[in-house]
């Protein structure tokens, strides 16, 4: 459980998760503005925002292309996508910057 918190640590982390928690329920409450996907642009500019967010935040990562390309999707909005890819990129972070336990010599 204690692995899991790694991903909180830094700032930046804490305020991608929030960013996208944020945008994946203001999409699910407001259904009725973000559900037509591609055709909706206050979805369109909510998901270009927080795709700009999130880079700042965190840094560009790959992840995010997929998850802007399923928001666009009607009906998608429905899943946490954004929290998601935070989730993976997050995770990654945390994992990649663990130092290396090197055994000693023999």
């Amino acid at each position: 459980m204690l692995e899991m918190l790694k991903i909180f640590r830094p700032p930046e982390n804490r305020w991608a998760w929030l960013v996208a928690v944020a945008a994946d329920i203001l999409q699910f409450v407001a259904l009725p503005v973000f559900g037509e996907g591609v055709l909706s642009a206050a979805d369109i500019a909510l998901d270009i925002v927080v795709a700009a967010a999130l880079s700042k935040l965190i840094g560009w990562h790959w992840a995010f292309l997929p998850t802007f390309l399923v928001e666009l999707v009607p009906g998608l909005d429905l899943f946490p996508t954004w929290t998601a890819a935070v989730f993976y990129v997050t995770r990654q972070h945390a994992h990649s910057r663990e130092p290396e336990i090197i055994p000693p010599a023999q």
